[in-house]
This record gives structure tokens, sequence and C-alpha cells, in this order.
């Protein structure tokens, strides 16, 4: 139920309304995250054979380890390993967030030792988002540190994942609770790489892509990703080469430029790439990483909408707008009747999360962007836990 706009919110709503009816604007043609020193700058390089490069890249290292999973390595490693020549080796870690421990980062480098790997040599991360990350914590704890490159397969890891050094592995107890910052060498994104997914794959990196649109639509769409999504939502969803290429490009280029102005989230400003986190990462560790992480970011973000709009920072049409756009990526608003679990549950998992400072801590759009709200009152919490399908009766929440 749309409900009218309070005077102050008018025109952010204006701005809204317009990047739905303009044109797109052009995608970035160069993405570089412009760190400032002692961080070198790197770039991602988004453009079709660029997978082809990586023997370029990496110049005259003696020895590279390449790190992968089955599926992936059976479309792509042999010709990373061709263009690298005899001075690569492939690592396999097993596929599923369950590949995302202590144990395969313990697994990898070990056999780095055996590959003779030096500190002046490198990693090559060729795969999704797990791969992404263990390979890169292995590359960072591995001599105290050794290059990494980052070569994402999956739409998830190339709009997000990949860029911007975190690195980590899961516990019993959380998502991503033990890693490092490592930022890459350079991120070879490769979109012919996206042909080989399965559609399920897409939609997983979709919930990432609604969580930029949501940022964008909020901060002013610097990049034209929200008027990408508005006007080609159902090319998105169906895999369309050229689109899935253009919102890659300007999704890194988002990344990009708030990772440059907060390369270890100290300054506030990263935070608000965990639009949609919170409840997704609750999601996806009380159901033991069964649910995709993109269908947890979206249904994370209708939260963080709802919860927005119940403490009055943004009006009931904005929280519906960003509710449309994960429709439109034909992504879940609410869990399914019966798998939704308690509110006391997962009120105990996001008290874990990284971002808390001891209570429940959440990042949501506001009058001003996005910005981050500590331990929001019980009747707010209720209401988007209501919104989302699940039930608060009797949990004090």
């Amino acid at each position: 139920m749309n409900e009218p706009h309070p005077p102050h919110r008018q025109d952010r709503q204006d701005r809204q309304d317009r990047q739905h009816t303009q044109e797109v604007p052009p995608a970035p043609e160069r993405v570089v995250v412009a760190l400032a020193a002692p961080e070198r700058p790197y770039e991602v390089r988004v453009e079709r054979g660029v997978l082809a490069t990586v023997g370029e890249v990496l110049g005259e290292r003696a020895r590279v380890a390449v790190v992968s999973q089955r599926p992936v390595a059976d479309h792509h490693a042999r010709a990373v390993l061709e263009r690298l020549g005899g001075r690569a080796r492939l690592f396999l870690v097993d596929d599923g967030e369950g590949a995302k421990s202590l144990a395969t980062v313990e697994d990898l480098c070990r056999g780095f030792v055996h590959h003779g790997l030096a500190r002046s040599d490198a990693v090559v991360a060729l795969g999704g988002g797990v791969v992404g990350d263990v390979a890169g914590f292995a590359a960072a704890v591995y001599h105290r540190g050794v290059d990494v490159v980052q070569c994402p397969t999956t739409l998830l890891a190339m709009v997000d994942a990949a860029i911007g050094g975190k690195t980590a592995v899961n516990l019993p107890e959380g998502k991503n609770l033990v890693g490092a910052f490592h930022q890459p060498l350079v991120v070879l994104a490769d979109p012919d790489t996206l042909a080989t997914l399965p559609a399920a794959e897409v939609r997983c990196g979709l919930g990432e892509v609604a969580k930029y649109a949501c940022i964008a639509a909020a901060e002013g769409d610097r990049f034209g990703i929200a008027a990408l999504v508005a006007a080609r939502a159902d090319d998105l969803r169906r895999g369309d080469p050229e689109v899935l290429t253009d919102v890659v490009r300007r999704a890194a280029a988002h990344k990009a430029a708030v990772v440059a102005a907060d390369p270890r989230e100290t300054r506030g400003r990263r935070e608000v790439l965990n639009l949609g986190h919170t409840v997704g990462h609750a999601l996806e560790a009380y159901g033991h990483f069964t649910r995709t992480h993109g269908e947890a970011v979206a249904i994370g973000l209708v939260f963080a909408l709802e919860l927005a709009a119940a403490l009055g920072r943004i009006g009931a049409a904005e929280a519906d707008a960003g509710r449309a756009v994960v429709a439109a990526l034909g992504l879940p608003e609410r869990l399914p009747p019966g798998e939704a679990p308690p509110a006391g549950e997962l009120v105990e998992l996001m008290r874990r999360d990284k971002k808390a400072a001891g209570g429940l801590t959440f990042v949501l759009p506001g009058p001003d962007g996005i910005g981050r709200v500590d331990d929001p009152p019980p009747e707010a919490l209720a209401a988007a836990f209501t919104a989302v399908g699940v039930d608060v009766a009797g949990t004090g929440v």
C-alpha cells in the first residue's frame, strides 16, 4: 500500500522516479580500484576473452597455483593452464559453502609448499565466490602474502565478491568469520564464462545486482545501474550476454568507487555494500548454506527496506519500489510458508555479524542515502520480519 511521502523525502523520490524514465547512461569503459598508497591500484577488466591475458598479467613469475572447482575447471582450466605453461599447477577445492573452511586453506597452503610456490609467485582464483574466498585467503596467509589474480566465472563473483580484497572462510558459528583483506593484482572478468552457468547461478548473482540497484536508487545512480535494471530486468533474468556484460561493468565500477574510498571498512563508507546482508547471512547460516546467497540477500533487501520504512527513514513508496526491483529480477521477496526460521534464532545469528557493535546493526536506506542503524526497536523489527514471512509471535521481537 502506497502512502504520501513526507515533504523532506519528496525530492529524493522525484529523483528515483526520473531514474525509471530516463535513458540508461553509457557504462564506464575502464574500471580501476584507485587505492591510495601503501595499497596499489588495480584494474577490473570486464571484456570478452580477457581470461586469455592471464599469462601476460603474471609476467615472469616462476610458479603459479591455479585454484578452482571441478565444474569450473572442466570448462576453463585447460585454457588458463596453457596460457601459463609448465609453471602452473591446478588445485581443486570442493563445491559449495562447505569448502570455505580453515581445513581447505590448510590443504591449499600445503599444496603450495609441494609446488614450490615462493613469495614472488602468484595464485590464480578461477571460479565463483567460494574459490575467490578460499584462494584469496590462502594467498593472504601463505608466506605472509603472495599475489592473487581474481578470475571470476560467476555473475555473483564478477559484480561483487572478486572486487575489494575481502577473503574469508566460515566457522560453524557463522559466515566469513575468519579472513583477511588481500587486494588482487588484477581482476579478469570474462563475460564469456557466464555462458556456461546454469540458470540458477545467474539468478544467484542477480541478488547482488538487486542490491546495487537499491543502493544506487538511494544515492543518485552514478553508474546507471538502477536505470539499467529498470529498463532491462527481463533481459537480465533471461541471461542476455550483452546486458549481463553491461551490468557487470556498472556494478564493478560502483564497487570500485566504494572500495577506493574505504578499502578496509574503517571509514563507514564500505558498509553500504552490506545492504540486505545482515539478514541474508543469518538465513544462509540457519539453513546450513542450502539457500543460495542471492536468494538470501534478496529477502534481506526486502527486510531492510521494510525496516527502514517502519523506522520512518523512507516512505512506503520507496520500500515498494525496492521490492519491485527484487520481483522484476525473479527473486524471492519473502520466505516460503513453512521454511521461515524462528525470529529469535535469526536475531541470535545476526548478533554475531561482523558489523554488530554488541547488539544488532543494519545498513538501511534513509533521507541521506544508506546509513548505519544500531539496535532498532522491537516493533520495527517485528514489522520487517513479518514482511518477509517470519513469525514473531512469542519471541519478544
